[in-house]
């Protein structure tokens, strides 16, 4: 290969050449699951951490309670919001009903529990199947959305409230 080039045009159609077919070869991305069939992805808003396991089947989704007992998501997350949150993978990726999820939240309040959810729902699908990456993408659910409450700083009321100024 070295005895083709002789000038510098010839060395930048190489280097041009194969800088090309990389930019051509799209990445082939492989199904993680596990033995049973599931794929599982850890999805994180706030303070609020859900682990969050998914396989094919017929819609169910079950939520773990304080108690440890699986609990349907429309008896723990009450709120018609919080719900819509939920499904919004689902639908943006075009498989409502089409699978299982399992979720163990802990951490945070429900917003921020439900919004972890959802990363990790979008996480799990794309894992379980890596043709609905794209359209997850473009939604921006794959991206932790990392806003945190700011912490409280010393001499201060709150994060940054002042105390109360008293001029006499």
């Amino acid at each position: 290969m070295a005895e083709d080039i002789k000038s510098l045009d010839d060395l930048k159609s190489v280097v041009s050449g194969s800088a090309a077919a990389v930019a051509e070869a799209p990445v082939r991305r492989e199904a993680q699951r596990d033995s049973q069939g599931r794929s599982y992805a850890t999805g994180k808003r706030k303070d609020a951490v859900a682990r969050v396991w998914v396989k094919a089947g017929s819609g169910k989704f079950l939520i773990r309670n304080n108690k440890g007992e699986y609990v349907d998501y429309t008896q723990y997350f009450a709120r018609p919001v919080l719900q819509m949150i939920l499904r919004q993978p689902f639908d943006i990726a075009g498989v409502a009903g089409q699978y299982d999820v399992m979720a163990t939240v802990s951490g945070g309040g429900l917003s921020g529990q439900a919004g972890a959810v959802k990363h990790g729902i979008s996480q799990a699908l794309q894992l379980h199947e890596p043709s609905l990456r794209a359209a997850l993408k473009a939604a921006g659910f794959l991206t932790r959305d990392s806003r945190v409450v700011e912490r409280k700083k010393y001499g201060r009321a709150k994060a940054r409230r002042s105390f109360q100024f008293s001029k006499r």
